[in-house]
Formats: structure tokens, sequence, C-alpha cells
């Protein structure tokens, strides 16, 4: 059971209408019981507070990443080799090096350029319509044209690539831990890996008759342990890149704009002072999370959150409700942009940070200064509401059809809910 609690956001009361899957009880301005709760039914321990989750992060000795042997059991382990997100030390340290030292922060700041180039030429394709769907023209096409530059893909294979992430994000509900996952489910994610992992081995083969100034040539050159990286490796290595590199900011920015939509003072607020988009980025962050959950499983019994948690045993961390922590953020169904500290979680903790937030935050930033400079009416279309993704471990848009110009007769905008 969950508890409401008073101030919630304008967005609490949207969420519905929305069609927010019903895990998302934060969504809702509610509370858990508990900041740990067992799920039986699931064979899980759910982690909603803020500290017990940092706990978990921070500690990688007693909560692994190696968790695919809880779902899919049945699953070759060499089918995941390369994939970060479920490695521990000190294979993790080894592979994640090989794409931080290609993947700096004066890369990143280079990009900038680029990105506003393709923010342009995105926008440009759509105006005059006096409509925008803004993941199709925009969240979504971006990111994925920037990451396929970086990678060395072509960027003229977005619509596959667009099949891949609709397979990867199609999931409803929320898996169990001990190998009861549906076997059609599992197969046909399996045969998605498999063709991605051929599609990315297929360019870094050519990669090593024909070396570029890409990230996949980095990958082919690069060395653990005095040795290459094998190809299911590197193919799974660069699929997680890839996916992760656009997924995770395809969400950003269309939650960015459902929160400012909900609080239009705050689109007035950033077109006098751009220095508050930061800001506005990381409270989004906050209060609409895009990945909801992180698993990680138990070497050893351990203590979490007033529970003796056995060994062996998975922990599901719902970062969306952490980030309302009340014990850590102030008025949590707020949208505050201005708050300082702001430590949420939505790009994780600790080891397995995400290597790709500087990236996701610069072009969150670009595109939205972009969009204040070319839409001063930028809004949602109230018969036409935004539609949220059904998967339990996401929260964001999967269609936000938005306003681009105020009608020159009519009723002027409702009062924002």
């Amino acid at each position: 059971m969950t508890e409401r609690t008073l101030g919630a956001s304008p967005l609490d009361a949207l969420v519905d209408s929305w069609g927010a899957p019903p895990e998302h009880f934060w969504l809702r301005g509610e509370r858990p019981p508990r900041p740990v709760v067992h799920d039986e039914a699931l064979g899980l321990w759910n982690v909603y507070g803020h500290p017990e989750a940092v706990e978990v992060f921070a500690d990688p000795a007693a909560f692994s990443s190696d968790i695919g042997r809880y779902f899919t059991p049945d699953v070759p382990k060499e089918e995941t080799e390369g994939l970060l997100t479920q490695m521990d030390p000190p294979e993790h340290r080894a592979l994640r090096q090989v794409v931080s030292r290609a993947f700096t922060p004066k890369l990143v700041a280079g990009l900038a350029p680029r990105i506003a180039a393709f923010t342009h030429d995105l926008l440009d394709q759509a105006e005059g319509r006096g409509t925008l769907e803004f993941v199709e023209d925009l969240a979504y096409p971006l990111p994925v044209t920037v990451i396929a530059e970086l990678l060395g893909v072509p960027s003229e294979d977005r619509a596959m690539f667009r099949e891949w992430s609709d397979q990867i994000l199609a999931r409803t509900q929320l898996p169990a831990a001990g190998g009861d996952a549906d076997s059609a489910e599992v197969e046909s994610a399996l045969d998605l890996a498999r063709r991605m992992t051929e599609y990315f081995d297929g360019h870094a083969e050519e990669r090593r008759r024909h070396p570029r100034e890409d990230l996949l040539t980095k990958l082919v050159q690069a060395e653990v342990d005095g040795e290459r990286l094998s190809p299911r490796v590197l193919g799974n290595f660069a699929q997680l890149l890839f996916i992760a590199g656009h997924i995770t900011t395809t969400i950003l920015l269309g939650n960015t704009v459902l929160c400012l939509d909900a609080h239009p003072e705050w689109w007035q607020r950033l077109r006098r002072d751009r220095t508050a988009v930061p800001g506005v980025i990381e409270e989004s962050l906050r209060l609409l999370t895009p990945f909801e959950v992180f698993y990680r499983a138990t070497t050893r019994d351990v203590d979490l959150g007033g529970h003796r948690v056995p060994e062996g045993r998975v922990v599901a961390l719902y970062t969306g409700a952490a980030n309302r922590d009340e014990r850590v953020f102030a008025d949590p169904d707020v949208f505050r942009p201005e708050r300082d500290p702001n430590p949420h979680l939505a790009f994780g903790r600790g080891i397995h940070f995400c290597l790709g937030a500087p990236l996701a935050r610069l072009e969150a930033r670009i595109a939205l200064e972009v969009l204040l400079d070319r839409f001063p009416d930028l809004r949602t279309d109230p018969a036409n509401p935004p539609v949220l993704m059904g998967s339990p471990e996401l929260t964001g848009p999967r269609t936000l059809p938005l306003l681009t110009a105020r009608a020159r007769t009519g009723p002027a905008r409702a009062a924002a809910v």
C-alpha cells in the first residue's frame, strides 16, 4: 500500500490521463510504506528509499550487477559478454576504461555545434505545420543521429534503429527473479541482440581494414589485458553504447517539455534567463526519471533498510521513487529547478554511473535553447494529449504532440492544471 501526500506537482494530476503504468505510484504523489519492501510475487527486494539506493550503488562487492542468470538462467553467459551494465570489477573497470579514454569531456564539448546544427535541421523539416510531434520530429532523431555519427554507423539506418528501440522498450511487465521469464519474449530479445551485434561487428570488420576517426575504430583498436576485444564483446559493447546513447536523451527531452508545459512560468523564465536551463534539466530528471529501475543481486547476506536480505536475491532500485524521498528532497513532488543540491539518481551512482550523462545533458541543453529561440508559444495540444510509454521500467512520452504557434482566433490557452 502507498500513501498520498500533500503538495503534489501539477504533473501528478496528469499522469493517469497520459497512461502512466500503475506501478509508478510516485508519479501520483504517493509514498511507499517503507524504504525497502519485499515483493514475494516477483521475488524482488524493492528499494524505494534514496539512502538505501545509494548504499546499494556504492557497494558492488555486496550487490552484483551480474544479474542475467537470475532472470534468464538458460541463456549462455557468452551471449552477454561485453554488456557493461551486467559486469562487476575488475572486468567492468577494464572495459569501461576503453570507452572512457575515447569518450572524453573534450570530445563531448566539441559536439555542441553539430548538435545545434542537427536540431535546427530537424526543426526546419517540421517548420510551418503549426504542430510538432516532438518525439518523432526531434527527441528521437537528434540523439540517435549524434550517437550514430560518434560510433561511425550510417544515420540513414535510423528507421532500423527505431525498430530496435521500439522492440527494446516494448516490455509492459516487470521481470520476475527465478527464471520464469516468457520463453518467446526471451528468444525475441536474444534474436534482436544477435542482429544488433552482427550489424555492429560488420561495421567493425570494415574498420579493421579501413580505420576512421570514430568510436567504433577506437573499440576495434582497443586492448584489454593485452588482447583485442572479441567480435562478441565488441558487438555487445557497441550495441549497449548505441542504445544507452540515445534512449535516455530521447526520454529526457520529452520529460523536460512535459515539466515545462505543466509549469508555464518556467517557460517564461527560461526565455529571460538561459542560465536556468541546466537546473530545469536536472529537476526534470529527478521528477520524471527516465530509467526507473536498476537491478542488483546480493553476493552475501546483507542488512538493508531494516531487513536482512539473503545471499542470491535480486534487489530492484526504483530511482524514480528514490528521487522523491522526503528524507533527501524538500517538497519532493514540487517542480523546483533551483534546487541545490539536487542529488538525484537518474543516471545511477557509483562505478556504473552513466557514461553518456554529459552528452545527454549537452543535447538536452542545446535542444531546449533552440526550442526557446524558435517557438515562443510551444505547448501541448489539449485535443491530442501526450501518451506515456507502457513500460514499468521507464517514464517518458511515447507520443508528444505540440502546438508551435498560437492560433489567431479562438479561446486563449487554458490555465495550467
